[in-house]
């Protein structure tokens, strides 16, 4: 009887680095907010490097998978445009090779070219050429530090995600916050990366769901919201570097969340940390397998188990790598608003403002700036959209050894992760969304359209997408690997 760990056997390499932007920036991420520039830091931002290539094979785009995590909500069109193209020119990197995902805190700021003009905007163009030079850098390190090394995968429980569509009935309508009413994914999925000359721990990664909405709009400070103490936390009790992967979270977030209290982002940050910990604590040594190992006469018959070698069939399974990059043409909503319609809501709620702001009603501003953020934000996606009926929805696939590692863009709702999860139950699947910007915004479930929940009043794609993508991924995960 044995009992095997899912491994993945390949080089890897990790290097981090700090991406704190300068304290004055602009930051306000929220309508709600009533401060423009960042007042501070709580906790520094990072910059994560991996790369991740097949054993004996030349670097190229079919071997070689570089995974960028940066401590950011999300990246325009251009502005990824941009990081891309000087981080493949300054490395040497395909840009196809470079994936770039975000943890997906909403307390970095909003790092877009279009807001150049409000205070502390004008910081932020020299602040993305900075983020750019240091990724290249981080890449250059990674590059040069690569190493036979042995994943070894874990799943774990964290009750920190609660669902957040919640009917207020008060209001008669959806409100995006928890309603404990409502069942989350609790999955915890850890991957601990040893090297192999030496067992020394490389690094740890986090794949979680949960949005990094803990802090909001009375923050006046620079964070990475959970993400942050999670890291620290794992950091110290392993000595390794942490890396943290968002998962499909578009309708999960903090149980405790919406708050200024940076204490509260620690908590949540610690919650996911230890749990962490606990995963990484029942992992084999890596190139192992679970054995049993026979009865020992004692005051009863005891039944022993030991750790023993992979069998060589098991270990060349563990070398298997693939890559694939693909796009899926998902079409857009029929009813998605015109560039001249949201200008001319956006000049409307101008007015309103304009208005409270003469009459004394300060709530009123308030609602009114908010929403004039709402229709600022939705003409800049306008405006990035890619032209015709269908948005290019981009996929990335590494099979490595016997786990998939999925990257997507925008903001899921967690049945395409939990779905896959299910049908693919002996296959760790680490699901990173937000990767290569926010594309399409998010994708709910087809019934939840027409019902006036936020997510899908600025979803850009037709109801059923999800379903699509969905049943698309499960088949592609469905086909044998090639190598």
């Amino acid at each position: 009887m044995q009992v095997s760990t899912p491994q993945s056997r390949l080089r890897f390499s990790v290097a981090v680095g700090d991406i704190t932007p300068p304290v004055g920036i602009y930051h306000r991420m929220w309508g709600a907010a009533v401060h423009d520039r960042a007042t501070g830091v709580h906790r520094p931002l990072r910059a994560s490097v991996m790369v991740f290539q097949a054993r004996d094979a030349a670097p190229s785009p079919e071997t070689r998978q570089v995974v960028v995590a940066l401590d950011h909500c999300l990246l325009g069109a251009p502005e990824m445009e941009r990081l891309v193209a000087h981080v493949a020119q300054a490395t040497g990197v395909e840009p196809e090779s470079l994936l770039v995902t975000f943890s997906h805190t909403h307390s970095a700021g909003l790092m877009s070219l279009d807001r150049v003009d409000l205070p502390g905007g004008d910081l932020i163009p020299e602040y993305l050429e900075q983020i750019a030079r240091r990724v290249a850098e981080l890449t250059a390190q990674a590059l040069g530090t690569l190493a036979d090394a042995t994943i070894v995968y874990g799943q774990g429980h964290c009750n920190l995600a609660a669902h957040r569509d919640y009917w207020d009935e008060s209001a008669g309508k959806f409100v995006c916050g928890f309603n404990p009413g409502a069942p989350a994914d609790d999955t915890l999925l850890v991957a601990r990366v040893t090297h192999d000359a030496d067992d020394r721990l490389l690094a740890v990664v986090v794949n979680y769901a949960c949005h990094p909405t803990t802090l909001a709009w009375d923050n006046t400070q620079i964070s990475p919201d959970y993400p942050g103490a999670l890291r620290e936390t794992v950091e110290a009790a392993v000595g390794a570097p942490c890396v943290f992967l968002q998962g499909a979270s578009g309708d999960l977030g903090p149980r405790e969340g919406f708050v200024g209290d940076t204490a509260v982002a620690d908590r949540n940050g610690r919650q996911v940390a230890y749990a962490a910990l606990s995963v990484l604590e029942s992992l084999p040594p890596p190139g192992t397998q679970f054995e049993y190992a026979g009865p020992v006469e004692s005051g009863a018959t005891i039944g022993t188990w030991r750790h023993t070698a992979l069998e060589e069939k098991a270990a060349q399974a563990a070398l298997t790598w693939e890559a694939r990059r693909w796009k899926v043409e998902l079409p857009y909503r029929e009813d998605l608003p015109t560039h001249e319609t949201a200008q001319r809501e956006r000049d409307a709620w101008i007015a309103k403002e304009d208005q409270a702001n003469q009459q004394g009603d300060a709530a009123a501003a308030r609602d009114a700036r908010a929403m004039i953020e709402r229709r600022t934000r939705l003409l800049r996606r306008l405006e990035t959209l890619p032209p015709g009926p269908t948005f290019p929805f981009p996929v990335v696939l590494c099979r490595m050894g016997d786990a998939w590692w999925l990257a997507v863009s925008g903001e899921p709702y967690n049945l395409l992760q939990s779905e896959l999860r299910r049908r693919f139950p002996q296959t760790p699947i680490l699901l990173a969304t937000i990767s290569g910007g926010w594309g399409p915004s998010y994708l709910p479930p087809r019934e939840l359209y027409g019902r006036g929940i936020y997510q899908e009043s600025i979803a850009v794609l037709t109801p059923g997408c999800l379903e699509t993508l969905l049943e698309h991924l499960a088949a592609e995960l469905s086909v044998p690997t090639r190598r």
